[in-house]
């Protein structure tokens, strides 16, 4: 967690911010990730969350997260250069280090440094291989947790983000969605004629709510040589902790288990840029370039669907679309977004 001279305490609007102001200054207490750790190297890495630039680096070991502005003369930090141990300003070579101070002014070498000079910053976590923030941080707000990644036999696989140009609440909603699967997912692993959606039942949790959906619909890629067992059910469990992480921890045959983290991070109202940690206890030796691929592939395929819809926004009003059995998930999902307190449409 990192510490600074000037830690946000006080959520601070972005200036074109696309959100509905209330729905921002809730969505601002939660934490959500902005970038891979291996992303980040010795210079800086310019990122969006919530229409609020950031730029992320390293000094002496631990990693920064501040206002991409130099409180200078308010030239993007990310423009500038680092050494790990601090950037320095494209502009006029201020330079920046551990808990966003400002340590050095190349025109006044031996002056003091004022303390408006220092950055604006957010704390910093690294987990699941991936990095977070958040820019109202207040005491209960938690990192969602992934089933199984710290224990042993499991492998540890960070996919490449994905950029989907739509809202993410509409994204989450498609990753817990279980009808889709027959008309979206035939090129990667479903079966076009196998379209039934068995009964399930989501349970409400303190952050969301959790789905156990068992069906014969496999989770092994097309083509994939070995078949399922006959009988075999598979069982998908949805853990979902608004406003935009979800987990997917499938169970395969042979007590195989694969877990897939949809983080959704909001740039803004408009764009979301999805981060996807994966953890399996089977098929090892297979190259992570192939799971990126496959991964790729499918999320590919959902955002198609993600960035056609209308409204691009999500109605939380349950009467302003029309809902079928099979949505229960997406029902569940509208209700524990609205228990936060968001407005009916959620989004500007």
């Amino acid at each position: 967690m990192s510490t600074a001279g000037q830690l946000a305490t006080t959520p601070r609007l972005p200036r074109d911010c696309t959100f509905d102001v209330a729905d921002w200054q809730i969505l601002a207490r939660c934490w959500y990730p902005v970038a891979l750790s291996r992303e980040l190297d010795e210079q800086p890495l310019g990122v969006t969350l919530l229409d609020a630039p950031l730029v992320l680096y390293r000094a002496e070991g631990g990693i920064v997260v501040a206002d991409d502005l130099c409180p200078h003369r308010g030239v993007p930090l990310s423009m500038g250069t680092g050494n790990g141990h601090s950037i320095a300003c494209a502009y006029h070579g201020f330079r920046f280090g551990v808990g966003g101070r400002c340590v050095h002014i190349p025109a006044h070498p031996d002056n003091a440094i004022p303390s408006k000079l220092n950055l604006r910053t957010y704390p910093a976590v690294e987990r699941y291989g991936l990095i977070w923030t958040c820019l109202a941080p207040e005491e209960g707000a938690v990192i969602p947790p992934m089933p199984h990644w710290d224990e042993s036999g499991f492998q540890q696989i960070n996919c490449p983000w994905i950029d989907i140009a739509g809202f993410a609440g509409r994204q989450v909603e498609g990753f817990i969605d279980v009808a889709h699967f027959a008309f979206v997912h035939t090129a990667t692993f479903a079966d076009p004629n196998n379209a039934v959606v068995p009964a399930y039942v989501p349970k409400m949790t303190a952050d969301g709510f959790e789905a156990e959906y068992r069906s014969s619909v496999a989770n092994y890629p097309i083509g994939h040589e070995k078949p399922t067992p006959p009988g075999f059910v598979w069982l998908r469990h949805f853990r979902v902790h608004v406003p935009f992480v979800a987990t997917l921890e499938i169970h395969f045959p042979e007590n195989g288990r694969l877990v897939i983290m949809n983080a959704a991070s909001p740039v803004s109202a408009r764009k979301t840029r999805m981060f996807a940690p994966i953890c399996r206890n089977f098929g090892q030796d297979v190259p992570v370039e192939d799971v990126y691929e496959f991964n790729r592939r499918v999320f590919e395929e959902d955002r198609a669907l993600v960035e056609a819809q209308k409204p691009e926004n999500l109605p939380l009003d349950p009467t302003l679309e029309a809902h079928v059995m099979a949505d229960r998930s997406s029902i569940a999902y509208r209700r524990a977004l609205r228990s936060m307190g968001l407005s009916r449409f959620f989004t500007a």
